[in-house]
């Protein structure tokens, strides 16, 4: 007798691909639009098929500048990522050992995550113009010449990186957390009666094994700074982001031209995991040699 399926199964199955086309489906249909032709317009049907959008972007014909928007994101991106790594690495490491207050300082850092974003942001901002309202402060009452043209202490990689480290770093060293504590400190324990110095075990072997782990964190680190938007609203000082100004042309831009963009924006994303998975595939590749 064959064996056949129960109904159940054919239920969920129908479930998760309606759960699957809910959540690429709005993805799919921007990439689709962003090939209209000069004269398409933001809604089916296609007028025409051309990658006439991508080549206005391209030359930068549109409402704002978005290639420099484009490089603001990709270097507070890429500052976040290495910052991330480093640090959820020398956290992770940390927390292997007891010390004063850990308890405390782990609550503190995840409690990031529950906090409103919006919050977050404004927290910082906040904090930024007491900082700012200081600085003037002292500078008027000593008479300090050289700050006589101080504006704001606010920017990309002030105010603007703090917002998003607050965001990245909790998944980091969450994911520090996981990879620890399930780590085989025998092999530690091993090298050291070996002989090998403390810089020698890290390096020969616990960066081996937790490599992969790290091209995860450095994803994290990566992708959420990229697609920011509130902690970044209140806090990034007077230049935007990509995804801030892809959200000011929700209000202006009345042509396929900001499809495009979101596609750009969305591959880039794309190409980051796919660079990643290759990383790790390598790594282990290299292990085994």
């Amino acid at each position: 007798m064959e064996d056949r399926r129960p109904g159940s199964f054919w239920l969920l199955a129908l479930f998760f691909t309606v759960f699957v086309v809910f959540l690429y489906g709005p993805t799919l249909t921007i990439l689709v639009l962003s090939f209209q032709g000069p004269e398409g317009g933001l809604t089916f049907p296609l007028q025409g098929f051309s990658t006439h959008w991508y080549e206005t972007l391209w030359r930068g014909a549109g409402v704002i500048d978005i290639w420099a928007s484009f490089r603001r994101s990709a270097k507070l991106g890429l500052v976040v990522m290495v910052l991330t790594t480093l640090i959820s690495l020398a956290a992770g490491y940390a927390f292997r050992r007891r010390f004063f207050g850990q308890s405390l300082l782990f609550h503190l850092t995840v409690a990031s995550l529950i906090v409103p974003s919006i919050v977050v942001s404004l927290g910082i901002a906040l904090e930024f113009r007491l900082v700012d309202d200081t600085v003037k402060a002292l500078a008027e009452a000593w008479q300090v010449e050289w700050l006589a043209d101080y504006a704001t202490a606010m920017g990309l990689f002030t105010s603007g990186l703090g917002a998003h480290l607050t965001w990245t770093l909790p998944f980091g060293l969450l994911i520090m957390f996981a990879v620890f504590n399930r780590f085989p400190a025998q092999l530690e324990e091993a090298a050291r009666d070996l002989g090998a110095s403390p810089w020698q075990v890290f390096r020969h072997v616990v960066l081996p094994l937790i490599g992969p782990s790290l091209v995860g964190v450095a994803l994290f680190g990566f992708t959420l700074s990229w697609d920011e938007i509130a902690r970044s609203s209140q806090a990034i000082g007077d230049t935007n982001t990509l995804p801030l100004e892809l959200q000011g042309l929700t209000s202006t831009v009345t042509t396929p031209e900001i499809y495009a963009l979101g596609t750009l924006t969305t591959g880039v994303s794309v190409l980051v995991i796919g660079l990643s998975f290759a990383a790790i595939a390598l790594w282990r590749r290299l292990r085994r040699a």
